[in-house]
Order: structure tokens, then sequence, then C-alpha cells
């Protein structure tokens, strides 16, 4: 592996494990067992290295996403899908990771919010156009105010005045809002859906 994707690969393991703000040039040399003037060679600052290590991670994901979606026979299997995948990602984030980029980063922060704006907002209407034609979500659904209400509900799982993360795992509040939401939109049909998933039996 070349040095430059080295550095790339391990620093994101860093930003994810301690927060972007926690860890300095120093700790992403000392932890490559490499000089600070090696990391130096590759990347001008520190803004220019959490860039570079988030542009292909948000393009992975988006990558993730696509292939989730492509092998959903329906919609509600692709939302649960995504709950594997965020799970996943849940595991590996640091709760500060959106404070940190958009207060201290905001080069990196744009790259964010275009993923939201654009590709997630977009993936998220599709999905549930396509949960309405299915008949598992329900047909008054109005798909714009959702689709903002799904993004608003990621980013609100780090907010640390609403779920402190010294009192709520970031993963669980992030599968609860999904959840909630899937249970929200759904119809008969897709609350049925929804339990054959969990493997639950609910009083209907």
């Amino acid at each position: 592996m070349e040095i430059r994707d080295r550095i790339l690969q391990e620093a994101l393991r860093l930003f994810f494990q301690k927060g972007v703000k926690a860890v300095s040039m120093d700790d992403v040399a000392t932890h490559l067992g490499v000089s600070k003037k090696t990391i130096y060679k590759w990347f001008v600052n520190k803004d220019e290295l959490v860039y570079e290590t988030m542009k292909p991670y948000i393009s992975n994901m988006e990558e993730g996403c696509c292939q989730a979606i492509e092998k959903s026979e329906n919609a509600m299997e692709g939302l649960f899908r995504m709950v594997e995948m965020v799970k996943e990602l849940m595991r590996q984030v640091h709760p500060s990771i959106f404070f940190d980029l958009q207060k201290y980063h905001p080069s990196s922060w744009q790259l964010w919010v275009a993923h939201r704006d654009k590709f997630f907002l977009a993936q998220v209407k599709e999905n549930i156009i396509k949960g309405k034609t299915e008949g598992l979500f329900r047909p008054d659904v109005d798909v714009e105010i959702m689709a903002r209400l799904r993004l608003a509900e990621v980013e609100l799982a780090f907010n640390s005045e609403v779920y402190p993360a010294t009192q709520f795992d970031l993963q669980q509040v992030q599968i609860s809002l999904l959840e909630h939401f899937m249970y929200g939109i759904a119809t008969v049909k897709g609350h049925k859906l929804i339990n054959t998933y969990k493997q639950i039996t609910e009083e209907e």
C-alpha cells in the first residue's frame, strides 16, 4: 500500500475513534510510526488531510447504498438494508464527528452537505415513491416532507444536546429513529412486512 493511502486509511480510523478535533497531525504520525515531516510531504495541513479522508469515504458509502438498494426486492427491504449499514457505520463513528467537521473543517463539511442534499435526499425520495407504489407506504405520505425529515433525523442523532453521548448509544439512537420513521409511513401491509423482517409479532 502506498504511504499516502496508508496515511488516509489510518487517519480516518483515528478520526472515527476519537473525533476529528482530538486527533493532531502528531497523533497520525505517531500512530503510523513515521515522522510528521512524512505526513506533511503528502498533505499541506490537517484540513487537507481531513478532506482527503472524507471524500473517498463518502463516495464508498454512496456506492454501498446503491448496491443495497439494487439488491432489495422492495422498498421496505431497502430500508432494512439501510439499518444494517447504519449499524456498521455507527460502530465506527465518534459522536462528535459532525460537530467537528462543521465547526473546524468547513470544506469537509460541505462534502457531507452535498451528499446529504443530493444523493441521500434523492435516494430517500425514490425509496418512498417506490414503497407507495408497492402499497407498503401510505398513499397520503408527502414524499418531500418525509424525505427531508429522514435527513434531519440522521443529523439529530449526532446532536449532543439532544442525545448526550454519556447517556445514549449512537447506534441505538440512529436505529430507533429509522424504525420510527418506517412505522410512521407504513401501511398495514407495510407494518406486517416490518414485523416479518424483524421476526416479531405485533398486536394489531
